[in-house]
């Protein structure tokens, strides 16, 4: 240890003091019994006198001048520097320091007064070697003292912070659960802890805006692909598995005479979830509705799909015709899908109904819990069938992360009170961790709703929910389709997709071409879309035998009267508009009610010159997505309903109602005319849009915020996924 020059310049006056005052000391001792042996003249005697005296370690020599002529008296050490004659010297010197081979001398001169007057000088000489040893010493205890008092302030500042930690997280838990500072003190608590709640909410507004903030900024520098998602899964979530829950199955086995034949249903449920589930190799819940459906399964029920090459299970569920007919057909969609969607379709409530679609929610809460091979998975409840499902989940596995997507709009709270298990369909979906819409609007309309029908505490600033002092979070996550398309949909060229698709419905090679893909549903605008052809023929003429429109229309539940009623009308319509204007030439309108796989649907997106996607009230709608990724030749024109989510994210389109034919027709007639620059130039930016908020983007910002959520509840104690 290197000592400061100053210190050792202290401790050496402090030793040089002490060393004159004892000087002076035995100048006073002996100053008597030597002036007696002086006045006997005993001089042989005093060199032993002496002797003794410098017995003592310190006292090196000593001397003694009677006068300045005088031969001095002395110790046998006494050094040769020492003389008489330079006495004065010294004494004026004072205290002084005299080096020799021994180390540093302190030389001292006190004059000897007797009572006639002074009578010689003492010299006094001490070993100031100890002082280097002394101050040796000190310093090594000076060091072993600072090292044990860093020792003890260590520990004390461990203590304090580990008890200072543990505070700090009970007052975060505390925080986090809404407890702590925001709540109401206790009977005989302190009522001075209300003064800190407005500093409670500032930190736990900061804490969303920070997580919103990074989370934004990594979601930027995110390409979001199907390895994008498995990275999530086996890193924010430590691959857990996931499991899927739809009515819908993403493969149906269809028996068609003796062979067996695999559909893709025209679902955009169905198009948004398949390849996240081909990226995170889960499991997916779904009714068994095909054919050859129990044909095809093993013995626990599961299929592995793709059947090309498997990359996830089906677990098939079996429902009876009952069941079926009350909770999908019954409540599902004479109830529900018209309570949702501003169609103006009066909705049908049975308590029958209601029985059965309870029963089978209950019936796929069990599959969940069987598939489930953690206590914690990550379960996506889809839509609007299992509006009880994430509570029956939530009893049998109160450890799973659900995540509840609403793919339908969700109504006002005005609208919602029309059901009359309201109460119970709000209660089920917020056992649910997150529960996502497709807009901010649908968000809003569902707090709203919560907030008019139960007891609950709604945080409009955070967006959550909570209900027996469980948390929901409510959030927008608009979905979209794979980016970019699997190769085989695109592979045909364009040209040659033009000429095929004209030649097979018996269309000239130059004639302007429509399409339109839709399930036969009354909330798709497919009525009020041919009355805009209709009118645009009527406005503008010169369109007869030049375009055609082919409606693509998958039939959909053609057990539910209202449905068997719209084909009829859709059909009947096309009739009319062909006789009225296709007599002499191609039909206006090719309408075709079947299915048709993904592979002919792009063929038909490649080949169209527009495509007209007219909704009366939709959640997103994905074949506004899929005619843009088709698009690989950045032409086309695509018209878009106003009400639907897509138009909020697609401002490039032409953007239209619906209920307004005339501008459904001008939009057609600008569509048709529009110059192939401005057409390249609204699908570069459409294209560019839905292939950076691609499906994987969407079930990975759920993913992240899942994942968010399950280290917070790790964090303050509580099971996965329940604390937000």
């Amino acid at each position: 240890m290197r000592w400061p020059r100053w210190w050792d310049q202290l401790t050496l006056k402090w030793f040089v003091r002490d060393l004159d005052i004892r000087a002076t000391l035995i100048a006073n001792t002996v100053q008597e019994p030597l002036q007696e042996q002086l006045a006997a003249g005993k001089k042989a005697k005093i060199g032993a006198f002496f002797a003794r005296i410098t017995q003592d370690e310190r006292l090196y020599a000593v001397g003694y001048c009677a006068s300045d002529q005088s031969t001095a008296l002395a110790s046998r050490a006494l050094p040769a520097e020492i003389l008489c004659t330079d006495l004065s010297r010294w004494e004026e010197l004072g205290d002084h320091l005299l080096s020799s081979a021994q180390g540093p001398l302190h030389v001292a001169v006190k004059p000897m007064t007797s009572e006639l007057g002074p009578a010689g000088k003492l010299v006094l000489i001490h070993d100031m070697s100890f002082v280097t040893r002394r101050s040796e010493e000190t310093k090594r205890y000076v060091f072993y003292f600072f090292m044990a008092l860093a020792a003890v302030v260590s520990l004390i500042t461990v203590i304090i912070a580990q008890l200072s930690w543990r505070g700090w997280m009970a007052g975060m838990r505390s925080l986090l659960r809404g407890e702590g500072l925001l709540r109401q003190p206790e009977a005989g608590a302190q009522v001075g802890r209300s003064e800190f709640k407005p500093i409670a909410r500032d930190l736990q507004r900061l804490v969303r805006e920070l997580e919103a903030e990074t989370r934004a900024r990594d979601e930027s520098q995110i390409v979001w692909t199907p390895e994008t998602l498995r990275a999530i899964l086996h890193g924010e979530l430590r691959g857990e598995d996931v499991i899927v829950v739809s009515n819908r199955e993403p493969y149906i086995h269809q028996r068609r005479g003796d062979s067996v034949e695999v559909q893709r249903p025209a679902s955009g449920l169905v198009t948004a979830l398949e390849p996240i589930m081909r990226a995170c190799s889960g499991t997916w819940i779904a009714h068994g509705s095909g054919s050859a459906d129990r044909e095809t399964v093993d013995r626990h029920d599961r299929v592995a799909v793709p059947p090309e090459k498997p990359a996830y299970q089906i677990r098939r569920v079996w429902l009876t015709a009952e069941e079926e007919a009350g909770y999908y057909y019954g409540l599902a969609n004479e109830g529900l899908w018209p309570l949702c969607h501003i169609a103006h379709v009066r909705p049908t409530f049975r308590s029958g109904d209601w029985a059965q679609y309870v029963a089978v929610n209950r019936k796929f809460a069990r599959a969940v819990a069987s598939e489930a091979k953690t206590k914690a998975p990550i379960v996506l409840v889809q839509d609007y069938h299992f509006a009880l499902l994430p509570k029956m989940i939530r009893e049998e596995l109160p450890d799973a992360t659900i995540i509840t997507f609403w793919h339908i709009p969700w109504p006002n709270p005005e609208s919602f009170s029309i059901c009359p298990w309201g109460e119970e369909v709000l209660a089920g979906l917020l056992g649910s961790s997150i529960l996502g819409f497709h807009t901010q609007f649908h968000c809003n309309n569902f707090v709203d709703t919560v907030d008019r029908l139960l007891e609950a505490r709604v945080d409009r600033e955070s967006f959550t929910v909570s209900l027996g002092g469980k948390l929901t979070a409510v959030r927008r996550y608009p979905i979209s389709i794979a980016w970019p398309p699997e190769p085989e949909l695109v592979q045909k060229d364009v040209a040659a997709c033009i000429r095929d698709i004209r030649r097979m419905n018996g269309l000239p090679a130059g004639q302007k071409l429509g399409i339109g893909v839709d399930r036969l549903d009354y909330t798709k605008g497919i009525v009020e879309r041919f009355r805009a052809i209709e009118r645009l023929l009527e406005m503008k003429p010169e369109w007869i035998g030049q375009f055609s429109f082919i409606q693509i229309a998958a039939p959909s539940r053609s057990g539910i009267e209202e449905y068997q009623h719209h084909e009829a009308q859709v059909r009947a319509m096309a009739t009319q508009i062909n006789a009225r204007f296709g007599r002499e030439g191609p039909p206006p309108i090719v309408l075709k009610v079947e299915h048709h796989d993904a592979k002919e649907v792009y063929e038909h997106f490649r080949a169209a010159d527009l495509c007209f996607v007219s909704s009366l009230h939709d959640g997103m709608n994905l074949v506004a997505k899929e005619f843009v990724a088709a698009r690989d030749d950045e032409r086309g024109v695509l018209i878009l309903s106003q009400f639907t989510g897509a138009a909020r994210e697609l401002p490039e389109a032409l953007i239209v109602s619906p209920y307004d034919a005339d501008q459904c027709a001008a939009a057609l007639h600008l569509a048709l005319t529009m110059p192939e620059s401005e057409q390249r130039d609204r699908m570069r930016l459409m294209r560019g849009l839905v292939a950076e908020y691609n499906v994987f983007r969407w079930a990975g910002r759920m993913l992240l915020d899942a994942a968010a959520m399950r280290r917070r509840g790790r964090l303050i104690g509580k099971g996965g996924g329940r604390s937000v």
